[in-house]
């Protein structure tokens, strides 16, 4: 397969060709290998780069899943599979190993997913840009060079984008999956609490606030991918939502009445989002009502946005010292000066000085918010927003590497006021890359569904797609 046919398709467009045994899992598996050559290491978007091995399993592979057997990339997250090592986009966590797999790593592959490769993240996946020290420097966007691809699953979001991949693996504790969504132009999907496990070794992430999922370059490859990593695993804490038979059936379906949506357009504390954004949310108001739907004006509602702020930061400030001080005890030595970059070594001070209160208050707000939001809801089926409160951020404008911990968090709140919020509230939503400006880089808007109801999400989605297609839109790559 020539790589300008590769890049192309779709995932399920692939497999297609796979069933009708028009091309094998070997031939993709090599296209995959010569896209990513050439565009991986000039976007520094992948890491642990395992093609000799790729190319015997793709070899030997059985068709199974939805995706009968395509390339694949998993995120540098610290998500355990036995195939590849991780890093956490940190020195400190550098090659670490696994001696078992994420359930939902087994998933993939039952879903017919092949990995050759990691996409990088932000140190910790707790940066809402990809430019850590670890990956020598920033994962660059095929939107715009000179702008951030979002974090922290950067490298998964430009890989997408690039064509290296048209499914790649992402997670989401604050929005590492709807942030690199809207800034490189793909479809993100974060599901509802407790819709994809996080087995065998961890029952949660972040307080609750992550889930695993994946970015895609059409709604039906989200679609799939649900279809085959959702669903309770025994002895998760929390209980699956209830679900459709198949959500990539329900995506061609119509709504059985119109939905009512409400629009916000202001977040907390009074943060507006940039003309741009704004603009852009109009313009998916005026197509939503094209489809039918009613669309209505509201606000946001009333809660502590400050305190969640702090809530947030709180929980990754504990977590910042659990994986660290654990690190540590491993490599039996002290936390050096550059072990990790400066803001989340501000953030493990921080860290050692919460007590457990503090901690217990912080998910004691989290529960609060899941009812706030879904009040507010009462009577709409979906939320509108923007994604972010401004065009994607400049490169440097959000890394990790000066600063302190507290500055750092209430800038990232301010730029992606829409979106940890719902991470706390448990419930589905996605970025929609519909607006671009003139210089070709992507002006997202959010849909927030009630828990359990990523069908309407993936179904209004798919509609809107229709409306403002994106899987072709130009990329560009460094000279």
């Amino acid at each position: 397969m020539q790589a300008n046919e590769y890049t192309s398709l779709d995932g399920l467009a692939l497999a297609d060709l796979l069933h009708r045994k028009e091309v094998t899992s070997l031939e993709l598996m090599e296209a995959a290998i010569a896209v990513a050559r050439e565009r991986g290491p000039a976007l520094n978007a992948l890491t642990y780069e395992r093609y000799d091995e790729a190319l015997q399993w793709a070899r030997d592979w059985q068709a199974t899943g939805p995706f009968r057997g395509i390339p694949f990339l998993l995120k540098d997250s610290g998500f355990a599979s036995r195939r590849f090592p991780s890093s956490l986009g940190s020195r400190l966590f550098n090659d670490m190993t696994y001696t078992y797999d994420a359930t939902v790593a087994s998933r993939f592959e039952q879903a017919g997913l092949i990995p050759f490769a990691r996409s990088t993240v932000s140190e910790l996946c707790m940066g809402p840009s990809t430019e850590a020290v670890r990956n020598g420097g920033a994962t660059l966007n095929p939107r715009d060079l000179t702008r951030s691809v979002g974090g922290s699953s950067g490298g998964a979001a430009a890989a997408v984008a690039a064509g290296i991949v048209p499914v790649a693996h992402g997670s989401d504790g604050g929005g590492s999956i709807r942030i690199p969504a809207a800034c490189c132009g793909v479809y993100g999907l974060k599901p509802s609490r407790g819709r994809v496990p996080m087995g065998p070794a961890r029952g949660e992430g972040w307080g609750g606030m992550a889930s695993d999922g994946v970015l895609t370059r059409t709604v039906r490859d989200t679609a799939a991918a649900m279809d085959a990593i959702s669903g309770y695993e025994r002895g998760a804490p929390y209980a699956a939502p209830p679900k459709p038979d198949s959500y990539l059936d329900t995506i061609g379906e119509q709504h059985a009445t119109p939905l009512r949506i409400a629009v916000w357009r202001r977040g907390w504390n009074d943060i507006e989002p940039a003309p741009e954004c704004l603009a852009a949310l109009e313009r998916t108001v005026a197509w939503c009502r094209e489809l039918g739907h009613e669309v209505v004006d509201a606000t946001v509602p009333d809660l502590d946005y400050s305190g969640f702020v702090r809530a947030h930061g709180t929980v990754l400030a504990t977590n910042i010292v659990i994986a660290v001080d654990a690190r540590l005890q491993v490599l039996g030595r002290s936390l050096r000066d550059d072990d990790i970059e400066p803001v989340l070594r501000d953030g493990y001070e921080v860290g050692k000085g919460l007590h457990a209160t503090q901690y217990a208050d912080s998910i004691t707000r989290f529960h609060a918010i899941s009812r706030i939001i879904e009040n507010a809801m009462a009577g709409f089926d979906v939320v509108l927003t923007p994604t972010l409160t401004q065009l994607p951020a400049k490169l440097d404008e959000l890394g990790l590497n000066r600063g302190g911990f507290w500055d750092f968090r209430s800038k990232v709140s301010r730029y992606a006021t829409f979106l940890a919020v719902i991470n706390a509230s448990g419930q589905p939503a996605a970025s929609l890359p519909l607006n671009w400006t003139a210089d070709g880089v992507p002006v997202a808007s959010q849909l927030i569904g009630h828990f359990g109801r990523e069908d309407v999400i993936l179904r209004l989605s798919a509609q809107l797609e229709r409306i403002a297609p994106w899987a072709q839109r130009p990329i560009v790559l460094p000279a």
